[in-house]
């Protein structure tokens, strides 16, 4: 970290008091610094338009998120890397309320019917969720886009999607272009490409719940048909675990071409060790913890999230610890821990890199 401006970076959340959401990444999480209101998602990591993440303190304070990448692009993604914003979204998602059933565009159709430059896959790692939770995720096998189409206007949506088991500690890899909901009563801590594109099959608003036009729901499913794949079901996965040295565990989470995450845990025998090449949104979801890179030597408490510049290349965290490592991967390298241990490459494609078939035109 010699000669670099970058240490670890704090950034501003964005709260969005959306209808489905409670009061369960305060209460339950212990996040602070939020609105006293009922809140649907906090973003941590922001990079999309209109809610950019700003660096809260340290030499680079006031600068957005995406003047750092531009002006160091290496220092923060590692080298050789060049792009024009950070490519990791992450949030928390109290879904006290159900979602409305959505997908979000796959790079081919952002780019084609959205006017944008990818899409929005994403990963659901559940922190809590109550007995009998359950989401909705992929269209049942069989379903053709003209049944599809009767149901959601019907708004018979266990009739055409797939609902599934959901349990704490569990994570769903869900790729663009796959409609999905989860709630009530299910807290999320959610990664994905750097997006806010999606197409609702709701009759109500998902900012206020005020209903939705006949004219307006008609003009969203027409879209959401253009974007929805009928052929992506995704399961549940506990992820893949590693034993990194006396009581340090490593779960990889989910690990795909746009993103990957890991869930950390310490006991206290030692502290957590971790090298990385390329940003890491560190996240944690446990007690608070003491940071240390470099020089820098930081707290982070209960559902806060720093961002560790590459170019700081390590981090030790001391234990008792509960944190999420988000990051970008090279999937040869960063999957090199998991061949190591012995599993096999089919079962490392499942966390993602094989989530998603070649899309089929209709």
């Amino acid at each position: 970290m010699s000669g670099s401006p970058l240490s670890p970076l704090r950034l501003t959340v964005t709260a969005r008091p959306l209808v489905f959401g409670g009061h369960a990444i305060a209460r339950h999480l212990g996040k602070t610094g939020i609105p006293d209101w009922s809140i649907a998602e906090t973003w941590e990591c922001s990079d999309v338009d209109g809610a950019q993440g700003v660096v809260t303190e340290g030499p680079l304070a006031g600068q957005s998120l995406r003047r750092i990448v531009t002006t160091h692009p290496e220092e923060l993604m590692g080298p050789g890397w060049s792009g024009t914003r950070f490519p990791v979204l992450t949030k928390f998602i109290d879904a006290s309320g159900t979602l409305p059933v959505h997908l979000h565009a796959d790079d081919e159709a952002a780019q084609r019917l959205e006017g944008e430059p990818n899409g929005k896959t994403e990963a659901w790692h559940i922190l809590d969720a109550a007995p009998g939770a359950t989401a909705l995720c992929g269209v049942k096998e069989g379903v053709t886009a003209a049944r599809l189409r009767a149901a959601l206007e019907a708004q018979d949506f266990d009739a055409v999607l797939r609902r599934l088991p959901v349990r704490a500690g569990e994570t769903l890899y869900v790729p663009g272009g796959t409609l999905h909901s989860f709630g009530p009563r299910t807290l999320v801590h959610e990664i994905e490409q750097t997006s806010d594109i999606q197409q609702h099959a709701m009759r109500w608003d998902m900012a206020d719940g005020s209903p939705v036009c006949d004219t307006d729901f008609t003009s969203h499913l027409d879209m959401l048909m253009r974007q929805v794949d009928l052929d992506t079901r995704p399961d549940f996965t506990p992820g893949l675990s590693i034993a990194v040295g006396d009581a340090v565990e490593r779960v990889f989470l989910c690990v795909g071409p746009y993103f990957a995450l890991e869930r950390w845990r310490a006991g206290t025998a030692e502290p957590l060790r971790h090298s990385f090449a390329t940003a890491q949104i560190l996240t944690n979801v446990g007690a608070p913890v003491q940071v240390r890179t470099g020089d820098w030597n930081g707290r982070l408490g209960r559902a806060e999230t720093l961002l560790v510049p590459a170019v700081c290349g390590d981090v030790e965290i001391t234990g008792p610890a509960d944190v999420l490592f988000g990051y970008l991967p090279d999937l040869d390298r960063d999957t090199r821990p998991l061949r190591e241990a012995g599993y096999a490459p089919q079962l490392i494609a499942a966390l993602g890199a094989d989530a998603h078939p070649p899309r089929v035109s209709r």
